[in-house]
């Protein structure tokens, strides 16, 4: 899942924050890198998660997307009460801004998972909240673009253009050749072509 638009989301409809949030694979990385002034959020792509496929003439599976938006509260006491009345504030607005969020056509709504303290010492707290959405992989109609290398290939075949049966029946055989048949002998032959 590209994190970019759920940073920009983020940054749109979670005020509290005021525009900071930024996003990465690794969060003391982008901490780092980021350097942000507290409350501010930090979206990290996490995981994914796919189904067996469920189609015996082709692949098709649901992929489940993770990512986490990181809290990160300035505290002023080492307890963190405080800080924990804030995290359910701020959890209040990522939960208005993201849950039920479709973040682009292909993914299903965005799911709230769960959340979790990372640390908390003198100056600071850092909570994660685990968000999830769905996509499928494998394409629905042969118009849309190939999304596995058995739709590529099938793609590259030429068009099924007709079909010509050779008929070798069973029965009756000629018993000089093989017994019971097929003879090896084309006793029926028929064509059909096909437009498209």
């Amino acid at each position: 899942m590209k994190i970019s638009p759920i940073v920009a989301h983020l940054r749109q409809y979670c005020p509290s924050f005021s525009g900071r949030v930024a996003g990465g694979i690794d969060f003391e990385a982008v901490a780092a890198s980021a350097k942000l002034s507290h409350p501010s959020a930090y979206v990290i792509a996490v995981s994914d998660k796919a189904t067996q496929n469920d189609v015996q003439n082709g692949l098709r599976q649901v992929i489940t997307d993770f990512f986490d938006v990181v809290l990160v509260v300035d505290t002023r006491d080492e307890r963190g009460q405080e800080a924990a009345d804030l995290t359910h504030l701020f959890r209040a607005e990522i939960w208005r801004a993201l849950v039920a969020w479709v973040p682009g056509p292909e993914y299903t709504p965005i799911e709230y998972g769960g959340g979790e303290l990372l640390s908390i010492n003198r100056s600071r707290v850092v909570y994660r909240f685990t968000f999830s959405a769905d996509f499928q992989i494998g394409r629905n109609a042969a118009t849309d673009p190939p999304e596995t290398w058995e739709e590529l290939e099938l793609d590259g075949l030429p068009s099924f253009a007709g079909i010509t049966f050779d008929m070798d029946c069973i029965d009756p055989a000629d018993p000089n050749l093989q017994r019971p048949g097929p003879d090896g002998r084309i006793e029926v032959k028929f064509s059909g072509d096909v437009t498209p």
